[in-house]
């Protein structure tokens, strides 16, 4: 029996035994399959004035693009973070909860630092951690807290202003206060929700080419308004919220505090699943993604 010859394909891996074989591009797919793929979850905070909103849109700067773009940056790869949900232009972020999937071995400490010296003032990654491959940013969310504060002094200062939704007219925030809880539990928001149709799901949105069953039932935990100094602020922690729920929230239950309508009419808003029967989208300034729960 005769040895094998050194260039018999039979004495190789079976990366050679294809003909014409690229021995540059083999080289690269077995150094890509010795990395293993890490899943990286980020704690964002950012000041979503002069942003369009979360979700990436060509031609305009939002939080997901100038995020990939800086990943990208770092890493050398195509990657689109996926977010715990879409905020609008303007809103804001304490802790907004993104993920995505890389190669790179860079520490996450070093990740955490480099990222922050590449995205925009405006944008700050509060933490960086390796997590598990199953968790995602927006699927694996099981709770999410927004508050939105406006505020209440007759002049509103520079260095607020784009922080809260000035509003100092009269308001019986009592009368406000004591409506909150109508909005507690399990119920179609649809009243609340927004009325164009491609984000009319939720602001946690559908992957592309994902098909979900659209449903406007959500469950609040807990809506409350209370005085904070010179503000009045709504928190409200719930399971999920519709494009608009909040600042609509919002809106309606200011209907509530010039006395337009009482307790009962926002209960007969919330039963009416009709959104032209609520109020008016109260402004993005005031609107701040606080926590995601999981």
């Amino acid at each position: 029996m005769r040895d094998k010859a050194p260039g018999d394909r039979a004495s190789q891996g079976p990366e050679a035994l294809a003909p014409g074989a690229n021995p540059g591009l083999l080289l690269s797919n077995l150094k890509t399959r010795s990395i293993k793929i890490r899943n990286i979850k980020l704690t964002l905070a950012y000041d979503g004035t002069d942003f369009s909103g979360w979700q990436v849109q060509p031609g305009r700067a939002t939080v997901q693009g100038l995020l990939g773009s800086a990943i990208g940056r770092l890493t050398g790869e195509n990657v689109l973070p996926q977010g715990s949900g879409r905020t609008d232009a303007g809103v804001h972020a304490l802790a907004q909860i993104a993920t995505f999937a890389t190669h790179s071995p860079i520490p996450v400490e070093n990740l955490a630092k480099a990222l922050n010296d590449t995205l925009p003032t405006a944008i700050r990654v509060l933490a960086c951690e390796e997590t598990d491959p199953e968790f995602h940013a927006r699927k694996s969310a099981r709770a999410k807290t927004y508050e939105y504060r406006m505020e209440r002094r007759a002049t509103c200062s520079p260095f607020v202003a784009r922080y809260v939704w000035h509003y100092p007219f009269p308001l019986d925030e009592a009368a406000m206060a004591e409506a909150a809880g109508v909005v507690e539990g399990e119920h179609d928001f649809t009243s609340f929700a927004a009325v164009d149709p491609e984000k009319s799901l939720s602001e946690e949105g559908c992957e592309e080419g994902r098909e979900e069953p659209r449903s406007n039932v959500r469950t609040i935990h807990s809506s409350i308004w209370r005085l904070r100094g010179d503000e009045f602020v709504y928190t409200v922690r719930g399971s999920g919220f519709l494009h608009h729920m909040v600042r609509n929230l919002v809106g309606t239950f200011v209907l509530v505090g010039k006395g337009i309508i009482n307790r009962q009419g926002l209960q007969r808003i919330l039963a009416a699943r009709d959104r032209s029967a609520a109020g008016a989208t109260a402004p993005a300034s005031g609107l701040f993604l606080m926590n995601v729960e999981y």
